[in-house]
């Protein structure tokens, strides 16, 4: 079937809305359309070249939420009609690593960027005969996408699907990383750098667990006065603000944890955030940086004598199976906020005004809405 798409044809360049072909389910797979797609700034690093690809165009989109529509042979415990979401890691359930409990670093996330299906290794999404690739092999910046069961979790049809799409990444992400992976613990102090699409729910779930102190750090004073509202009890522009009062008020014992959820990571972050952690605390390191960035800005003597931990985090430490269920629960008792989270809601044909509003720090999260005009 044929589709409109934003697409991205070079490095620098703005998303493109053009018609696609999109091919129907094969084995494993099943046919969706798309409710909402969440603009999170994953996608950017497509833009920026510092998530390269092995070619272009990238139908971008790593966040939805929708209805099947298709469903290709082999699929199992999945049926036209049912209300998903598309996680962006793939979690197959049998390699290695999904096997020990580690789904968010399933196998198949191997080949993220390729726009290769799991299937078959071919590419569901073409121009003109040309090979499309499917952010994360989804591809949510079209109101239809064929993906991989792999990458599909069925959820209960009474939850908002354009509130469900945020789960896909952004929110299971930054929960995970203060709750999972971070491993708040209640009276902890735990600092948030990056108060985002990530980060603004690093917060709440720092909140949740119970922290006694939740630092939220960003330049954006709108995204301040939002942290406020999302359980931060101390907001900073900078961490050198944050550095000059947080000794103050932990008694000196610093962050027990720091979460660095900044749009771009660099090398210097992740000194400046064992700066706040305290004695045996940790840090953990959500945000994504250029495949090329190398050198850190680290203290060995630091973090040897004071025997502080730095942790990667991806989809917050948990496998989307399990984290999307188990947050919708929350979401329907009152406990996490999702309907608060967007800010701005655009069609696809704004898809740069989107990101351009982002840039300007002017939404927590911004949302395409797909509409009967659109499939």
């Amino acid at each position: 079937m044929k589709t409109k798409a934003a697409i991205l044809e070079e490095v620098g360049g703005d998303w493109q809305l053009a018609e696609v072909d999109l091919g129907d389910p094969t084995e494993g797979e099943v046919q969706v359309r798309l409710a909402a797609s969440g603009l999170c700034h994953s996608d950017e690093h497509l833009k920026s070249g510092s998530s390269p690809v092995p070619f272009l165009p990238v139908l971008g989109g790593h966040e939805g939420a929708g209805v099947i529509t298709k469903v290709g042979p082999g699929v199992t415990g999945l049926e036209e009609g049912d209300h998903v979401v598309l996680a962006f890691i793939p979690a197959c359930g049998t390699c290695p690593s999904c096997a020990t409990g580690l789904q968010n670093l399933c196998d198949e996330g191997a080949g993220l960027l390729t726009g290769q299906a799991i299937s078959d290794k071919t590419y569901r999404v073409t121009q003109n005969g040309r090979p499309v690739i499917q952010m994360c092999l989804l591809g949510t910046f079209a109101p239809y996408v064929t993906v991989h069961q792999a990458s599909v979790v069925k959820i209960e049809k009474d939850i908002p699907l354009d509130k469900a799409a945020l789960l896909g990444c952004g929110v299971s992400t930054g929960w995970g990383s203060a709750t999972e992976i971070g491993d708040t613990a209640p009276g902890e102090t735990v600092v948030v750098m990056g108060v985002g699409g990530v980060g603004i729910n690093a917060v709440q779930g720092a909140a949740f667990a119970g922290a006694r102190f939740v630092v939220a750090i960003d330049p954006v004073e709108f995204k301040q006065k939002k942290a406020l509202e999302f359980g931060a009890t101390h907001t900073y522009g900078s961490v050198d603000e944050a550095l000059a009062e947080l000794p103050e008020f932990t008694w000196g014992h610093m962050a027990d944890l720091v979460i660095i959820t900044v749009g771009e990571i660099k090398g210097e972050h992740i000194q400046q955030a064992l700066n706040m952690t305290a004695k045996g605390g940790r840090v953990v390191v959500t945000g994504m940086g250029d495949v090329a960035q190398a050198t850190v800005d680290l203290n060995l003597f630091e973090l040897t004598l004071l025997q502080k931990k730095v942790q990667g985090a991806i989809f917050g430490g948990v496998g989307p199976r399990t984290q999307i269920p188990k947050l919708l629960n929350l979401y329907r008792s009152g406990l996490l906020k999702l309907d608060e989270l967007v800010t701005t809601t655009y069609r696809l044909e704004d898809i740069n005004q989107g990101y351009q509003d982002m840039a300007d720090g002017k939404n927590l999260r911004g949302v395409v809405i797909y509409g009967d005009e659109d499939y």
